[in-house]
């Protein structure tokens, strides 16, 4: 089944769904800047465009373009700052 999520006032939707290999989501985020709790560690794929990320226990942010990917410990939250209208996929492992 797919699952649709809407979050921070619309300006981020995903579409969630589960294959052999397990849980991922794949959405859009709007220009803005977002906080991301996580139950589960989690693997963020930058599909088009990036996404300047502080991940928990680090003090510097970092920018993930289209392409790249950044891994996020379960039981915590990550901040994300976005400049232009990104696609990721998020894999929950």
């Amino acid at each position: 089944m797919i699952e649709a999520n809407v979050y921070f006032d619309n300006n981020v939707k995903s579409l969630g769904y589960e294959t052999p290999e397990g849980k991922s989501s794949i959405g859009v985020m709007e220009p803005g800047e977002y906080t991301f709790g996580t139950g589960a560690p989690e693997i963020m794929n930058v599909i088009q465009g990036a996404l300047t990320v502080l991940l928990p226990n680090e003090t510097e942010w970092k920018t993930f373009n289209g392409g790249q990917h950044f891994n996020v410990i379960g039981d915590s939250s990550f901040k994300v700052k976005v400049e232009t209208q990104t696609s990721y996929m998020c894999q929950y492992i």
